[in-house]
């Protein structure tokens, strides 16, 4: 199982990101896929999942603001990050169950004037 993210980055208060993960090695559209972020000296936390049937979980912090999706015949994830406040920086990290806890090599994004 590989997972590659892209499209972290800096942008100003109000701005947006689209973060994309790319996997490979297993069967994508059978499994569930989610996006977590780390800010520094806190937990990993649990941002967005979208199961492999469409059904879609958004934490609380960023809900009506984040839109998970997928593309099962490019086998990625996506995040649409809108209205991004300085308090969604964090590294972001997409993952995936197969057995185990698989994770990507996270992506940096800062929010920040």
């Amino acid at each position: 199982v590989q997972l590659v993210e892209f499209g972290g980055g800096l942008v100003q208060p109000g701005g947006s990101l689209r973060l994309s993960c790319a996997a490979s090695g297993f069967t994508f559209s059978s499994y569930a896929m989610s996006w977590y972020r780390q800010a520094p000296g806190k937990e990993r936390d649990l941002v967005a999942t979208m199961s492999s049937g469409g059904r879609i979980y958004y934490a609380r912090s960023v809900k009506g603001r984040f839109t998970i999706s997928r593309d099962n015949a490019k086998n990625t994830v996506y995040l649409q990050m809108n209205s991004l406040k300085p308090e969604d920086t964090a590294v972001y990290y997409c993952n995936v169950r197969v057995e185990q806890d698989y994770w990507g090599q996270g992506t940096q994004v800062t929010v920040s004037s």
